[in-house]
C-alpha cells in the first residue's frame, strides 16, 4: 500500500499537498509580513505564511484559482510559479503567465503524472462575487482533485493483479478557490463523490464596496458542505488578511450543527498532516 496524501498549510489559500510522488502547491501567496498591495481595493497582509519558500521542496504541479490578486498569487509566489513543472489555472490567467501554465474551463479535466502517481485534475464553476462583478473580480477556477486513478495508457490487465489493486490509495479533494456560494456549485457534488473539501472563507469585504461579499462566511461553508455530501471540510482562506472580516471562531459554530458533526478539521500551520 503506498502511503496515504499529506497536506501542509502553509497560510490564506495556500497549502502544500504530497500525494505519492506528485508535489501540488495551491494558490502561492508567501511573501513576509506586513505586505500591502495597492489596487482599486487594496490588499495588506497582516501575517506571513507557515513556511518560507527555502524550504518548499520542489513543485510538481501548481493549482492556481485565479493570477490578478496577491492573496492567491504574490511577487514570491510567482517565482514558485517559474520554477513548478506544471501549472494549471484559469484560460486567461494562463496566457498572462505564459510557460508552462496550462488553462482550463469549467468541467474540462486533465491528467499529470509523476513517477507512479496519476492524478486527475477538473476544473469546477467559480464566482468571486455577487452576480455582475465578474468584470471587476476577473475569471477564477475551483479545482477536483482525483488520485488513484488508472492512467489513460494502463491495460484492464495491468489493474487485475491483487499486487496493483492494493497498491492504489483513492481520493477526491475539491479546492473551492475564491468563490461566494451560486447555484453552479451544486453540479460538483452531483458528478463527484468529495472526501475532503478545502473551501475559501473569511467572508472577505472592502471599504469601496459596502455589503458585497467576495468570498464566502463559514455559514455559506457549512451550507456548501451539506449541498457537496462533502465527508471532511478543511477551512482555508480565512485570516492572516484586513480583507477577511469574519472572526475565524465563526468557523466552528457554523460547523457545530448536528448534521456536520466531526466533519470540520482546522489544519496547524506548517506542519504536514495526513490526509
Amino acid at each position: 500500500m503506498t502511503a496515504p496524501p499529506t497536506v501542509t498549510y502553509v497560510g490564506t489559500a495556500t497549502v502544500l499537498l504530497r500525494i505519492g510522488d506528485l508535489t501540488v502547491l495551491t494558490d502561492p501567496a508567501l511573501d513576509p509580513a506586513p505586505a500591502d498591495y495597492p489596487a482599486a481595493r487594496p490588499l495588506h497582509r497582516t501575517a506571513g505564511p507557515a513556511l518560507t519558500v527555502d524550504l518548499l521542496p520542489p513543485i510538481g504541479l501548481v493549482l492556481l484559482s485565479h493570477d490578478q490578486h496577491a492573496d492567491n498569487l504574490d511577487r514570491t509566489g510567482r517565482e514558485v510559479l517559474g520554477r513548478a513543472a506544471r501549472v494549471l489555472t484559469t484560460p486567461e490567467a494562463a496566457e498572462r503567465l505564459g510557460g508552462r501554465a496550462e488553462g482550463l474551463a469549467p468541467w474540462e479535466s486533465r491528467e499529470v503524472t509523476v513517477g507512479a502517481t496519476t492524478v486527475r485534475v477538473t476544473a469546477t464553476p467559480a464566482r468571486h462575487g455577487p452576480e455582475g462583478t465578474e468584470g471587476a473580480t476577473g475569471p477564477v477556477t475551483g479545482f477536483v482533485v482525483e488520485y488513484g486513478v488508472e492512467r489513460a495508457d494502463e491495460t484492464d490487465e495491468t489493474l487485475q493483479t491483487v499486487e496493483a489493486i492494493e497498491a492504489i490509495e483513492s481520493g477526491t479533494l475539491y479546492f473551492s478557490g475564491d468563490t461566494v456560494r451560486h447555484e453552479a456549485l451544486a453540479e460538483i457534488g452531483e458528478r463527484f463523490a468529495i472526501d475532503t473539501a478545502f473551501l475559501h472563507l473569511g467572508d472577505a469585504h472592502f471599504p469601496a464596496t459596502g455589503d458585497l461579499a467576495f468570498s464566502m462566511s463559514a455559514r455559506e461553508g457549512a451550507a456548501l458542505t451539506r449541498t457537496l455530501g462533502a465527508r471532511t471540510v478543511i477551512p482555508l482562506h480565512f485570516d492572516s488578511w484586513a480583507h477577511f472580516t469574519e472572526d475565524p471562531a465563526r468557523i466552528g459554530e457554523a460547523f457545530a450543527a448536528p448534521d456536520l458533526k466531526g466533519r470540520l478539521r482546522v489544519l496547524r500551520p506548517g506542519v504536514a498532516e495526513t490526509l
